[in-house]
């Protein structure tokens, strides 16, 4: 199987190790899953999104090419013809303000262009309907709080709204509560982050 995984935090990859004021749970969640993936044999292609300088934001010239052309820019047709080459897509990020950075937001704006959707019996498709997507989220939010009061934003964007319009259906989401959650927890989730992923 090969695999891309795509990171949206500040503090890069780089921020794995569990250092504190320079760690992120998101990463530790990427590196794991990039080693789970590879002792199963699987290839695995990162997409670090703050590393590579992503610039989210589709000004005047970008909508003009999302509109009318194939890509917005170079940089999303390099990321979307990766994304083509995968059985499984792996999403990680944290959720702020009940849903996920604005980098990532970005990506899935500017990557998903309309000039790559093609229309087969009736269905609008930019990937292989067969493609895999997992999503990897890290949130302070209780999750019955997050289900109940807000009604699972991040999932009806994702899930519905962006991977639902593409006739994708192998869709899971992951939620993990690093703040509240004691050490020992915390690395059985990463220890364990197989169960979701593969």
């Amino acid at each position: 199987m090969h695999v891309v995984i795509v990171l949206d935090h500040p503090y890069t990859l780089k921020s794995s190790e569990n250092i504190p004021h320079k760690r992120s749970y998101s990463a530790a969640l990427t590196k794991n899953s990039v080693d789970i993936l590879k002792a199963h044999n699987h290839t695995v292609d990162l997409i670090d999104l703050q590393a590579d300088h992503f610039n989210p934001v589709i000004d005047k010239q970008g909508l003009t090419n999302w509109r009318t052309k194939e890509y917005v820019d170079e940089q999303s047709q390099n990321y979307l013809l990766r994304l083509k080459k995968v059985d499984e897509i792996i999403f990680t990020f944290p959720v702020w303000w009940e849903v996920m950075p604005a980098m990532l937001k970005g990506f899935i704006d500017k990557v998903f262009c309309k000039g790559q959707i093609i229309k087969i019996d009736g269905q609008r498709q930019i990937l292989s309907l067969d493609t895999k997507i997992r999503i990897l989220t890290v949130m302070g939010t209780p999750r019955f709080i997050y289900k109940l009061h807000y009604r699972n934003p991040l999932e009806n964007m994702l899930k519905r709204g962006v991977f639902g319009k593409m006739g994708l259906k192998n869709f899971k989401i992951a939620y993990f509560n690093a703040e509240d959650q004691s050490e020992v927890k915390r690395a059985n989730n990463l220890k364990n982050i197989g169960k979701y992923i593969l």
